[in-house]
């Protein structure tokens, strides 16, 4: 339980259920609010907004949300405590989206520029407010899962959605929360726990030879919590060479007593896909396949003034990736490994809520084309390729340390800490990167918030030594760096929730892989870039005032501007990521009641990108002229049937069929019709 910090008069909220005997005596002589959350949230996310789900499924409302705990400190604190800004999307609005991957659900989010290359989130190059995808950090339940080869790896998640019971969105620096990679922003995936014994059993097929299904099973047994799922997803593609199959596991597990609390998750994941021209327009029968294994431990101490959350964990990439289809022609091989120790502390005084700790993060990786040259006595077989071998290995070991102070006010927030970082693949120095937040409520209907926040960000492996005809990387890059200033405010009543936000980032040594004549190859390169943006959005919750009769749920609107500018005079003449950003992003959704059981959820974007492509009409016929990319406006539609037992759904996406490019000579699918369902047995 916490003591809500703007109240006149006390208020205690249940946050969770010890399953204690002598709980209820807790409670005597106090007013109590208990913590189920409505399904109050976004359509789709809108920056900015926050809401959530704290169980599931969901069968009761309440407009008090104040008792979640949000990311974006280093401490425990509830969202009216916080001093930063998260958005959260629950589970209803996982539920309602007309998507089949955790990548098509984020396309919703205002603040989010979601670049596909292939179908349902394989290959996705996610980034924030103007980034680039290497300059977030990913977390599965608080746990890192960036991949340090290349942030094109860091998206391939090992759950599905039922799996997942909300997405957390921190949008700006969080190098003092989440280490050097959380540079402009963080995603945190939170997966479903239940206390209900059940098994569950999914199906889903649509156009192109969509075909797939999912088991879940949980069981649960007083202190202890175990919950199973595998899933497996294959299309034959909607456009060239965009075949997948998709293959995910994953196992969580937790054990709590009246001291602590103990979770365990394991991850698997394995993607094998027609490349099309995801690399080079030169080549249109590209081939990758990845496999992904996840582990973790991590512990809560609840006992005593010290609270102590230690976190172990390690991840594992293999990549084997094909420039020619079923030949050896390009052929490369990779293998990744992170190991990493997170400890966080934190106590609670008069004088507010302090935290300390510190990470060390091991990064290697064994590969045919990346890293340094290996003796032939050290050479390493590729596991299940018989006769390749990694030849070349690089290796470095990230260490952090980190101080963080809150200060909790009736009306106000104040939290100010900083990371200490030291890498033994820059200069092995220490370098300081602070930041401080401020939120001031002076009602209870508004928040205003503002932060200052410096962060760091290596070069990944990709960057430092990838080369192929088309590609050159570079072992000279200097790692990035940022200050990020940001202005907003939030304004929430029972049917309106609106916010607003200016931020600016100001970028030293960013990295792009870049051309500097229409004839030469891509570089990896550092250069001076501001970005600049605005973002608003607002939602109409009419369950909320008029109960979940009225035909309408909800209604919102999004829109994010953003501009850049450099600051220095290096002449390029064609950017692959960091100049290519989204300028304008407009989200809009409504979800509205059919009749009885079956809803409707219908959703709209509209996106102009910045920046130009190389036209090829043929693999081997470029036009040699740059054309821009073209704003596109898209629609998709989901209608289904939710009981408690059952769901089934149709889903059209991109019903106007139109065509339209994430990334240059790259298109995506045009009118897709998706079917599916699942069921649920208690027990």
């Amino acid at each position: 339980m916490y003591k809500k910090q703007n109240s006149t008069h006390p208020v205690k909220c249940f946050k969770h259920f010890d399953n204690k005997s002598y709980a209820v005596f807790n409670s005597l002589h106090k007013q109590v609010n208990i913590g189920v959350l409505a399904i109050t949230t976004l359509v789709f996310a809108n920056p900015e907004t926050l809401t959530a789900q704290a169980q599931r499924p969901t069968t009761d409302h309440t407009r008090e949300m104040d008792g979640i705990e949000v990311m974006g400190s280093r401490v425990p604190l509830t969202q009216t405590e916080a001093a930063r800004i998260v958005t959260v999307l629950d589970r209803k609005t996982i539920e309602n989206a007309p998507v089949q991957s955790v990548n098509d659900l984020l396309k919703y989010a205002a603040g989010i520029d979601v670049r596909q290359r292939g179908d349902m989130g394989i290959q996705t190059d996610i980034s924030i407010r103007g980034g680039t995808f290497d300059q977030i950090t990913i977390l599965l339940n608080g746990v890192n899962i960036n991949n340090p080869q290349t942030g094109h790896y860091s998206a391939e998640f090992p759950v599905a959605l039922d799996d997942i019971e909300r997405i957390e969105i921190l949008e700006g620096p969080a190098a003092r929360t989440f280490g050097t990679s959380a540079f402009c922003g963080a995603i945190n995936i939170v997966t479903f726990t239940d206390n209900q014994k059940h098994a569950q059993i999914q199906a889903t097929a649509g156009s192109y030879g969509l075909g797939g299904g999912g088991l879940r099973l949980n069981l649960s047994d007083g202190a202890w919590r175990n919950q199973m799922s595998a899933s497996y997803l294959r299309t034959d593609g909607a456009t060239l060479n965009s075949d997948f199959d998709l293959w995910r596991a994953y196992y969580q597990g937790s054990y709590s007593t009246s001291t602590t609390d103990i979770r365990v998750q394991v991850g698997f994941t394995q993607q094998k896909y027609g490349a099309n021209t995801f690399y080079s327009a030169k080549y249109n029968n590209q081939y990758d396949e990845t496999a992904r294994y996840i582990v973790s431990i991590q512990a809560d101490s609840k006992l005593g003034w010290l609270h102590l959350a230690p976190t172990l964990y390690w991840n594992r990439t293999f990549d084997h990736y094909q420039l020619i289809r079923h030949s050896s022609n390009g052929e490369n091989f990779h293998r990744t490994d992170v190991y990493g120790i997170n400890l966080n502390a934190y106590f609670t005084t008069l004088l507010g809520k302090t935290s300390f700790g510190m990470e060390t993060r091991n990064e290697g990786i064994l590969s045919s084309a990346l890293g340094r040259p290996m003796e032939e006595s050290q050479y390493v077989d590729v596991p299940w390729h018989s006769g390749q071998l990694y030849k070349k290995k690089d290796n470095r070991t990230n260490l952090s340390y980190y101080l963080e102070h809150n200060i909790l006010l009736p009306k106000a927030t104040f939290s100010v800490g900083v990371m200490a970082n030291q890498n033994t693949g820059y200069d092995s120095k220490f370098h300081f990167y602070p930041g401080v937040d401020i939120a001031w409520r002076p009602t209870r209907e508004w928040k205003i918030a503002a932060s200052w926040n410096m962060a760091l960000r290596m070069p990944t492996f990709t960057d430092l030594y990838y080369k192929s005809p088309t590609q050159e990387g570079n072992v000279g890059l200097r790692p990035e760096e940022t200050q990020a200033f940001s202005l907003g405010a939030q304004y929430r009543r029972p049917i309106i929730r609106t916010s607003a936000n200016i931020f600016y980032h100001k970028g030293k040594n960013m990295i792009d892989w870049v051309m500097y004549t229409p004839e030469d190859a891509f570089h990896s390169a550092n250069f001076e870039l501001d970005n600049y943006g605005v973002e608003a959005d607002a939602v109409l919750n009419f369950h909320e005032t008029f109960g979940e009769r009225f035909f309408l749920e909800k209604i919102n609107i999004g829109y994010t501007y953003i501009h850049q500018k450099r600051h220095d005079d290096m002449a390029i003449y064609k950017s692959n990521y960091a100049l290519e950003y989204l300028r304008h992003k407009f989200v809009a959704g409504i979800t509205h009641r059919i009749w009885s059981n079956l809803s409707a959820t219908w959703a709209f974007r509209w996106q102009d990108r910045m920046g130009n492509y190389i036209k090829y009409d043929s693999p081997s016929d470029a036009s040699g002229t740059l054309t821009p990319y073209h704003p596109y406006a898209l629609v998709d539609l989901r209608v289904q049937w939710r009981t408690p037992r059952y769901h089934l759904y149709v889903e059209g996406c991109n019903l106007t069929n139109h065509t339209y490019y994430d990334l240059g000579n790259i298109p995506q699918p045009g009118f897709w019709f998706k079917v599916g369902g699942s069921y649920r047995l208690n027990f």
